[in-house]
């Protein structure tokens, strides 16, 4: 949960303006030029709706589909707003499901890993590893100055060892490109780690050995100087040598087990902290590996049972998850420090642990560990409740940590950041030691601090204002000493990338440096992209408003070298079908006296296809609302609001209220310790504005949610019990009681339930009388929900049931986790969710 949305319920708002644009790229870099790092391409969130295959249609299928819903004798046509497939007037298509699974609206993106070489800082050709698809896949080497260069790593995805067939899921090469790792096999196991047999591959002599005796292992990871590997098997950290022949292999622990994480995450560290698979990290030199170690055994287990695993079982399988609910015993978590060079005792490698002596947090979180230097890790902790950040610096030759500086606001709570960015030292830049680049909390603003040495304390502003800098550092030019980043300068909803001199900023303390913008702040955008390691060059994503785009940019020149993908087939359907027009706004709630302030939140609305203004509309809510995350943004999107839309002949609302981020911090913070109060609120008020516009029919307003949304839809509507301006609701897999939620996400807004019981009962979908006046509403759940647990529905089913409640429906889909995608499950829960609202919009219920 936190900030993060699943793909199949992103639906972001995106506003589908100056279409006219598509027929050529507007200009958007116009100065700077950017930094060094390796970064994999951006991927695009893409709606899981959009992954769905179904046979397409043609016009005269268009037509027989339209004659046989007329001829459907259980739906009724009485009602004004609803379409069935046509063809417009102006002779295009009708937006539907068909045409949003067959990809008509899915980017193409390409995805790099840039390589570093040893000349990159001087003399940047900008090479990198691209998987290519033609007649059969393989991965290459090429070079954006010279399209004739090309070094094949692996030609061919399949490969043949011990007479069996293996198929390449992913190619990790070694910093020096003579080997690679091949994955292989994969099981999914939580949303971010796998299983999966791992291959060692000589490139050079086409020599595939197996990583560790055809094992399935958790986690690779290459040393920066080629020559060993990490990876976890059953829950102990190994490093091997690169050797094929008789490899040497460390086994650095031996605990590992059921309760023992070592170098993994478990599985709420995974979800709320992390978000990836991996917490182990290796030093520059290559000579040291921290790694994190999770002891679960006072963590209580969540047992999920599964019915359609497998259908040779009579019985269903019950899986154990160590899942620390809201106020129970976290992981215990230490930070220990592998040096290769270390002499064994009693046979083994000891692995040296580390403690934070001057730390007054009891029960610590580590959310970072990041080297700062060759023998210097730094490592950020908070506390339960997320008000109190230490930052420590570990010199790693004695193991002795120090407390370098400490943040706390009992009002407020701090997002967990991972992202600091080494700065190497150069006397000839003006930086005579080593140093790094964090995010800082500023009055709740994300803004870069540079700090040097890294045990300085205070560090030099690089940013500062009104707008939040988005995931950090995204690269450093170290020849030119300038230093690329996102920020929402320009606007809460869009991303633009700027770039600040570090050179400026030490000659100048952090005082009025100038921010130069690197992509054209004059159009609307969102943008992300990754750099060449000599930063000379740029791989840009245009992620909207229009269509988007992958382009590769030389710095150096300031121009456009080609397009990578324009996406010509999404330009050719925005022409094909009839689409929602989108419109923004920001609005007023009103004055709240706990902030002292006018409410201002953005909105956004879709309205379909045909809108006439002198009609009536049903009006749906599209609801997340989760604290410091948002809906509403400049992307391009064509989604599940926008077949609402176009389907239900219906307006889509969407609302970032009080407690999303990115704007106003005073109204993200007001949600501490009390969520759910005001986030109802800022829905039912807008809903009420939007009632009285005369194209709305006041008495079919709608809202629907998927996770957090879930939970906002059911308190919504246990919250509008005085005025009833929602008539109907749908829940997918919603929190009805956050004490059922995990610890590091709940508490981080809510602090304990033992510390804070009143509002954790405010919080809770309590009152189940409040449902009596909602003409229906529906909630869906996967039982195999690993997230949020079918425990929170089943047991609002039980409240529902103890009060006589029964104006609902319910869908159950088996075995699926909280993305519903199990079985054909995501196909069926938005065929559901719109054949549901297109009952409640004609009246059925």
């Amino acid at each position: 949960m936190g900030t993060k949305e699943y793909v199949e319920i992103n639906d972001d708002g995106d506003k589908l303006r100056d279409m006219k644009s598509r027929q050529g790229l507007r200009k958007i870099l116009y100065g700077g030029s950017l930094l060094a790092v390796i970064v994999w391409g951006s991927a695009f969130l893409i709606l899981a709706i959009a992954h769905l295959k179904e046979t397409a249609f043609s016009r005269s299928q268009l037509n027989e589909a339209l004659i046989a819903d007329k001829q459907d004798a259980t739906f009724s046509h009485s009602s004004p707003y609803l379409r069935t497939f046509e063809v417009h007037d102006d002779n295009k298509l009708h937006l539907n499901f068909t045409g949003l699974r067959e990809g008509d609206f899915r980017p193409n993106v390409k995805q790099v890993q840039w390589i570093k070489q040893a000349s990159s800082e001087e003399d940047d050709v900008g090479t990198y590893v691209l998987r290519e698809s033609d007649e059969y896949e393989r991965y290459v080497i090429k070079s954006i100055i010279d399209d004739s260069f090309e070094k094949i790593l692996l030609n061919d995805t399949l490969f043949i060892y011990g007479g069996n067939e293996y198929r390449v899921e992913q190619l990790i090469a070694s910093p020096n490109l003579k080997k690679a790792l091949l994955k292989t096999e994969s099981t999914k196991n939580w949303r971010h780690s796998s299983f999966a047999v791992y291959w060692l591959f000589d490139i050079e002599n086409h020599k595939f050995t197996p990583l560790y005796n055809s094992s399935k292992v958790s986690i690779v990871s290459w040393s920066p100087n080629s020559e060993h590997i990490i990876f976890v098997k059953d829950h102990d950290l190994f490093i091997r040598d690169s050797n094929h022949e008789n490899p040497n292999i460390i086994q650095v622990t031996h605990d590992g087990d059921e309760n023992i994480f070592n170098g993994i995450p478990d599985w709420v560290y995974e979800e709320e902290v992390f978000e990836t698979d991996s917490v182990s990290w290796w030093s520059p030199d290559s000579k040291k590996v921290a790694f994190l170690r999770m002891n679960d055994t006072l963590v209580p287990s969540m047992s999920i049972p599964y019915y359609s695993q497998n259908d040779s079982n009579e019985y269903p399988e019950y899986r154990e998850i160590k899942y620390p609910k809201a106020g129970f015993s976290n992981p215990t978590i230490d930070l220990f420090i592998y040096d290769m060079t270390s002499h064994c005792s009693q046979g083994k490698k000891i692995p040296v642990l580390v403690d934070f002596e001057e730390s007054v947090i009891s029960e610590k979180i580590i959310s970072m560990v990041f080297w700062v230097s060759e023998t210097h890790l730094l490592v950020k902790i908070t506390n339960r409740s997320g008000d109190r950040v230490e930052v420590f610096l570990i010199d790693s030759a004695n193991n002795k940590s120090s407390l370098v500086r400490a943040y706390e606001d009992k009002n407020a709570w701090f997002e967990i950041t991972k992202n600091a960015f080494y700065i190497p030292k150069s006397k000839s830049a003006g930086r005579p030691e080593d140093g790094y680049v964090d995010t800082v909390d500023v009055q709740g603003y994300a803004h870069l601090f540079y700090f040097s040495p890294p045990n300085n304390s205070k560090g030099i502003p690089l940013t500062h204002g009104e707008f939040d800098v988005v995931n950090g550092v995204m690269s450093f030019d170290e020849k030119n000493s300038l230093i690329y980043f996102i920020s929402t300068q320009k606007s809460s909803i869009e991303r633009h990338i700027y770039s600040v001199s570090l050179s400026d900023a030490l000659a100048s303390n952090g005082y009025s440096i100038p921010l130069k913008n690197i992509t054209d702040t004059s159009e609307e955008g969102w943008y992300s992209g990754s750099f060449s390691y000599g930063s000379r060059y740029l791989l840009l994503n245009y992620d909207g408003p229009s269509v988007p785009h992958q382009t590769l940019w030389d710095l150096k020149e300031m121009k456009k070298i080609k397009t990578v993908e324009a996406n010509d087939h999404i330009a050719q359907n925005v022409d094909k079908y009839a689409l929602p027009d989108i419109e923004y706004s920001t609005v007023s709630l009103g004055y709240d006296p706990t902030l002292d302030q006018e409410v201002k939140v953005n909105v956004v609305e879709r309205k379909p296809p045909g809108f006439d203004p002198s009609k009536k509309y049903p009006v749906l809510f599209y609801v997340y609302g989760g604290p410091g995350s948002q809906l509403i943004t400049k992307r391009f999107d064509v989604s599940f609001s926008a077949i609402v839309a176009s389907e239900l002949n219906a307006i889509v609302v969407t609302v970032d209220g009080r407690g999303t981020g990115f704007k106003d911090p005073k109204q993200k913070f007001t949600v501490k310790n009390k969520l759910g109060y005001y986030e109802p609120l800022d829905q039912i008020t807008t809903a009420k504005l939007w009632s009285k516009k005369q194209y709305v029919d006041e008495n079919n307003i709608a809202i629907w949610g998927w996770s957090y949304g879930g939970f906002l839809t059911l308190k919504t509507l246990e919250t509008d019990i005085h005025s009833r301006v929602f008539s109907y609701g749908a829940a997918v897999a919603p929190v009805t009681k956050w004490k059922y939620y995990d610890s590091i996400y709940t508490e981080r807004y809510m602090n304990t339930p033992q510390q804070n019981p009143e509002g954790y009962e405010v919080a809770s979908i309590h009152n189940a009388s409040c449902f009596e006046s909602v003409k229906r509403f529906i909630i869906m759940h996967g039982s195999g929900d690993d997230n949020v647990h079918f425990q929170n529905s089943l047991k609002l089913l039980d409240d529902f049931n103890m009060h006589g409640i029964e104006n609902f429906d319910f869908m159950v889909f088996p075995d699926s986790d909280h993305s519903i995608s199990f079985h054909n499950a995501n196909n069926i829960v938005y065929d559901r969710l719109l054949d549901w609202f297109k009952k409640a919009f004609s009246g059925r219920f």
